[in-house]
């Protein structure tokens, strides 16, 4: 990468256990993650070795997130929405000259064939719960019910009024290409599956198409 990495992203509170050794090879990047993410790591520094102290320059709050800007130079590229009522805070990304959007937890795209094509035939056995899990993230070809039902119900359920309208603003976006933490990339229909995912947030509807909600 040349060396002018300049910034380093944890999307959420969960996904961020690299970043001190990501910081230690580019010590001149800024970190960025969202609230509650540097508290975490400061409680979690000396227990595990892999996570440092590292200061953030840009920590995404709730109260201020419409506000909140990380540089000039990196929003002439980047979009970016801040779902704070998912339960791992997400951060979610659009690069606009190339069309991607970039997330982690928001939305899975299971079974990770890609991610997982090196690892040994023998070491791929998942048990009962991981197939139940990875049948519930898996959006298709078709209406992807399970993926919707999860969403509705357990991800958005305590604050969807709130996680409607982050959907809303991402879905937006004019991005093509998906990439997600978890699966494979969406190359071309990502807002199409998006869409297919998240088409109970995007219309205000009550699972199985009943009476609308009031956003």
């Amino acid at each position: 990468m040349g060396g002018k990495v300049r910034y380093l992203v944890a999307l959420d509170i969960e996904h961020h256990i690299f970043l001190s050794e990501w910081a230690q090879e580019y010590p001149e990047a800024k970190l960025i993650g969202p609230e509650g993410l540097p508290e975490k790591r400061l409680k979690a520094a000396g227990q595990d070795p892999k996570i440092g102290r590292e200061p953030f320059a840009v920590v995404f709050r709730a109260a201020q997130k419409r506000e909140i800007r990380i540089s000039e130079e990196f929003d002439r590229d980047f979009d970016y929405e801040y779902v704070e009522t998912h339960p791992n805070r997400e951060l979610v990304f659009y690069y606009r000259p190339d069309r991607v959007l970039i997330e982690a937890d928001l939305m899975f795209n299971l079974p990770a064939t890609e991610q997982y094509s090196r690892v040994p035939a023998e070491q791929k056995k998942e048990g009962f719960l991981s197939r139940l899990f990875a049948g519930l993230q898996t959006p298709g070809e078709g209406d992807p019910k399970g993926m919707k039902r999860l969403l509705w119900y357990g991800i958005s359920g305590a604050k969807r009024d709130a996680f409607n309208e982050s959907v809303r603003r991402i879905d937006s976006w004019d991005f093509a290409t998906l990439i997600p933490c978890h699966g494979d990339t969406l190359e071309g229909n990502g807002k199409e599956v998006f869409e297919r995912v998240f088409e109970w947030h995007l219309k205000g509807r009550k699972a199985g198409g009943g009476t609308e909600t009031k956003i």
